[in-house]
């Protein structure tokens, strides 16, 4: 995470928009933090919008499993192990206001308890049911934005419904829509605000004729700015 952090810095300092492949989600403690790390150098804050099943707001004390990519988010609001809160600065690389968790649909209970305490804007996949998507981006692109000079994207694969993207390591039942998520995707182009992204949880052993790597691929052109017409 130290080596991504840096990695993300220095891209960002020569003028990039850096692009993060993983892997599991922990990756976005080392990417963020150098992103948020880029801009507070300058004084400014960063904005993340967090696509995924999962919040990833556990801490090591709270953890039933004890899994780094459950913890991501939490350790970037400063929350846990010191270690992983620092990777990029010696406070918190994020604040709880400027953050949206979008697509949510299994969370542990310490999770729960979380995001409601700490103050972390969340949308379900209800409300994507009931709200639509282009609401529900509206709110966290604006939540990412308000306070914010740039926003990060950190999306994971698992936040599609598993029958579109089977090769991820904690698939969920119920997730996004082919459609919905390259919605997403477009709105986050359309807000020209994007600054860097993660796109994470592609495991080509688990994958079905490539196919959850080649949604991955084609959200990203989406989230870039490519259109339909």
């Amino acid at each position: 995470c130290r080596t991504v952090a840096a990695e993300v810095r220095r891209a960002l300092s020569d003028g990039c928009v850096p692009l993060v492949l993983g892997g599991d989600h922990s990756l976005a403690a080392g990417s963020v933090a150098g992103a948020a790390a880029h801009l507070a150098a300058r004084g400014e804050r960063l904005g993340v919008v967090w696509v995924d099943a999962h919040a990833d707001v556990n801490t090591p004390a709270s953890s039933p499993s004890g899994n780094i990519h459950g913890m991501p988010l939490a350790h970037l609001l400063g929350r846990g192990d010191a270690a992983l809160t620092g990777i990029a600065g010696t406070t918190a690389a994020l604040r709880p206001e400027d953050c949206a968790v979008v697509g949510v649909r299994d969370l542990d209970a310490p999770e729960q308890r979380h995001l409601k305490e700490w103050g972390v804007k969340t949308f379900t996949m209800r409300d994507i049911d009931e709200r639509g998507t282009h609401a529900v981006m509206d709110e966290a692109l604006e939540t990412a934005s308000k306070h914010t000079s740039g926003t990060w994207l950190s999306f994971d694969l698992d936040v599609v419904d598993p029958s579109l993207a089977p090769g991820v390591g904690t698939p969920v039942p119920g997730g996004m829509t082919y459609r919905e998520a390259h919605h997403v995707m477009e709105l986050v182009a359309d807000s020209h605000r994007l600054v860097g992204m993660d796109m994470v949880e592609v495991n080509p052993v688990l994958d079905v004729r490539n196919q959850t790597a080649d949604l991955a691929a084609q959200l990203i052109l989406s989230a870039f700015g490519k259109r339909i017409l």
